[in-house]
């Protein structure tokens, strides 16, 4: 008989995998600045932020199990390649650029909770990082990550070590709060662009094919068309809602943390994830410390394989190499140098005078312009029945869609504006 943990783990899929990664450290810091910064007033941007990213992902996790092919594959096949071209170079800069910032933030607090040298840490991390995503079978893969998503409940915990002003969360949460300055609406920018990033597309649809493999619906090679069913697709839809909803509470539950201590404190200028944990200590104890600690360390565990793992399926999928976490180095030795080289290279950004988190801002601005971009094609492939039959688009998802494209792209105008 299964414990209760393994059964949860059985439950856990791509969808909420996902959801969970879009917590990395990086985002960490976003979030925690928000809180640091503003308080509760933006709280309301959680609630905002899930209906879109649950739409996207799961549109995203549905042309995957339907078509059987990544996003890139489906972009060389049915759009321009210039399209093709710029959006894996912009969504490699990007992520490349958040495995630097992830990379760093993990090494930062490992020395901070742990000792020994920054270095070491960096270097540590990153073989580990790398050995796991090359050497690891699939099977065994996607169960570390699924033990990593659990990281995500030390914010959960934190929240509630601090005093919260509970009747101030539930106004701010219900009722959107504007201070009329640029600084505030830049935060707005910074906050979805964190919530709603083009790895998590990518990430998305590749593993919902892998999982069709593991599942035998599918066999990769183009042999066979994906068997999905109505079933299939409400078990992928209720992984994907519930994934997203866990990463929008983790997020407000960082917000919640900041904004009751570092806020009412006046600490407002925090720059890096580990010194928002490290600014808590005086002011909420060392357990608040160290689960805000422990909390980076597991969603970079948990992040940077799948950032490296998006730019790898996006490479290979466009060049027709052969590709997939199922497969073996000998059987996929491009696919697998791609995520080798893309932790390298932000290992390297964090020793050569390259601060990833100024770099960040540019990710940001990049993921902001070719967000929007994605969605609306996303969009498309998902309307269209020649392509996904009768699993193509409802009215309420293109409805969805179509708005979070619209706020993504005016948010990446005002960003470029002010950037």
């Amino acid at each position: 008989m299964k414990k209760w943990w393994q059964k949860i783990l059985k439950r856990i899929g791509p969808g909420f995998i996902t959801g969970a990664s879009d917590d990395d450290p990086s985002g960490i810091i976003t979030y925690s600045q928000t809180g640091a910064i503003f308080g509760y007033t933006q709280l309301w941007l959680t609630p905002l932020c899930f209906p879109i990213m649950a739409a996207i992902q799961e549109m995203s996790g549905r042309i995957g199990m339907v078509t059987g092919k990544g996003l890139s594959a489906l972009l060389k096949r049915y759009y321009p390649k210039w399209l093709l071209y710029t959006t894996i170079a912009l969504l490699f800069i990007a992520n490349t650029i958040n495995i630097a910032a992830d990379l760093g933030a993990m090494a930062a607090s490992l020395q901070m909770t742990i000792g020994l040298p920054f270095a070491f840490w960096m270097v540590f991390v990153s073989i580990f990082i790398v050995i796991i995503e090359i050497f690891v079978s699939y099977n065994e893969y996607s169960k570390i990550l699924k033990f990593f998503c659990l990281s995500l409940l030390a914010y959960f915990f934190t929240a509630f070590v601090v005093h919260q002003d509970w009747g101030a969360i539930m106004k701010s949460t219900i009722v959107p709060q504007f201070i009329y300055s640029k600084e505030y609406f830049l935060n707005i920018v910074a906050f979805l662009g964190t919530s709603i990033t083009p790895y998590c597309f990518f990430w998305q649809t590749s593993e919902e094919v892998e999982e069709e493999v593991v599942n035998q619906n599918y066999d990769m090679e183009g042999n066979t068309q994906p068997k999905v069913t109505k079933d299939d697709i409400k078990e992928m839809r209720e992984d994907t809602f519930i994934g997203m909803g866990f990463s929008q509470l983790a997020t407000f539950m960082i917000v919640l943390t900041t904004a009751a201590t570092l806020h009412v404190n006046g600490i407002l200028d925090i720059q890096t994830a580990p010194q928002a944990a490290q600014a808590l200590r005086p002011l909420a104890g060392d357990l608040a410390y160290l689960l805000f600690a422990v909390g980076i360390i597991g969603t970079g565990l948990l992040a940077i394989p799948i950032l490296a793992g998006a730019n790898a399926y996006a490479i290979a999928e466009a060049a027709g190499w052969r590709e997939g976490l199922g497969k073996k180095l000998k059987d996929a030795p491009l696919f697998y140098g791609i995520i080798a080289v893309s932790t390298l290279i932000g290992l390297l950004m964090n020793f050569i005078g390259i601060n990833p988190m100024v770099a960040l801002y540019y990710s940001a601005a990049v993921n902001g312009v070719i967000a929007p971009i994605l969605i609306f094609v996303i969009l498309a492939i998902g309307r269209n029945k020649k392509i996904m039959g009768e699993h193509a688009n409802g009215k309420l998802s293109t409805i969805f869609n179509s708005v979070g494209a619209l706020i993504m792209g005016v948010s990446a105008v005002f960003l470029l504006i002010n950037l």
